[in-house]
């Protein structure tokens, strides 16, 4: 088979909950990955012949493709910030919503570009926060924690791939007393509630890990009141606490976290979401 062939193929035979721009994209995501190649060279290439070996990759992307298997957890990868990202079904996958966050985040610490940060990142997945804050701003002091030992052995697999030097703790942050002291926290925590899996694509409920997905209907806020309550005692002075937030909870997370911190800000995301949040200046 050629290129073009893998091309209609593609095209024509995946599954209609891929529409048609989703399919290309599908197509130029298997194409680099099984042949390193670019969209250039697929155009440039269009009527070369495969090897099998390759085919075989091919073959086996387009199968998982039609049981509505991320991509990324095909392929192993993520591209996040500019940056790519090993992934396993123990992780979720980078989401654009989070490189807005950390471009905040960065805008901040850019303010004072010879400061040496301490930066904390609560339930660190991939490591993608962490990694990039360190990536991008190298005098960073930078330390995350996950609960699950799955997902730091990927976190601290991307670290050495991608040469940032990052601290990583396996720890629930639920059952956690006490942090050390830290300039910046930040936390993509569980915020999807079970009554909004009916939003939610299907490719995610089938595959990516419920533990970092979803909370309770009852106390959504679990994490972040617990990780509201640590960072408003171990926040150095002017320190500042960051999440990502559930849309439809951006109100009760503003009352909540003034109990503990006298300014807060919501940021919307790229769709117009109340996404993000920033806390400073802990009420003592």
């Amino acid at each position: 088979m050629t290129v073009n062939d893998y091309k209609k193929r593609f095209l024509d035979q995946l599954p209609a909950f891929y529409d048609e721009t989703e399919r290309l994209n599908l197509f130029n995501m298997a194409m680099e990955f099984a042949l390193k190649y670019s969209k250039a060279d697929v155009v440039l290439n269009g009527n070369e012949s495969i090897l099998i070996e390759n085919q075989q990759k091919i073959d086996e992307v387009f199968n998982r493709l039609q049981d509505n298997e991320p991509i990324q957890y095909i392929t192993q990868q993520a591209n996040f910030f500019g940056y790519d990202f090993k992934v396993s079904p123990a992780t979720l996958i980078p989401r654009p919503e989070t490189e807005e966050l950390v471009d905040w985040i960065l805008t901040e610490m850019k303010k004072q570009p010879q400061k040496k940060w301490q930066v904390l990142d609560i339930g660190t997945g991939t490591g993608c926060i962490p990694i990039t804050i360190k990536k991008e701003f190298p005098l960073a002091i930078v330390s995350a924690i996950d609960v699950s030992v799955e997902a730091l052995k990927i976190a601290k697999q991307n670290a050495v791939n991608l040469q940032a030097e990052v601290t990583f703790i396996q720890q629930d942050i639920l059952q956690t007393e006490g942090l050390d002291a830290y300039d910046i926290i930040i936390s993509n925590p569980p915020y999807v509630r079970n009554l909004e899996k009916a939003e939610i694509n299907e490719n995610v409920l089938q595959h990516e890990p419920h533990l970092a997905l979803f909370v309770d209907d009852n106390d959504p806020l679990i994490f972040y009141r617990k990780i509201t309550q640590l960072a408003h005692k171990s926040l150095n002075e002017n320190g500042m606490l960051f999440f990502e937030i559930n849309q439809y909870l951006g109100n009760e997370m503003k009352e909540m976290v003034s109990k503990y911190f006298k300014s807060i800000e919501l940021k919307k995301d790229f769709i117009a979401n109340d996404r993000m949040m920033k806390a400073d200046f802990p009420i003592k």
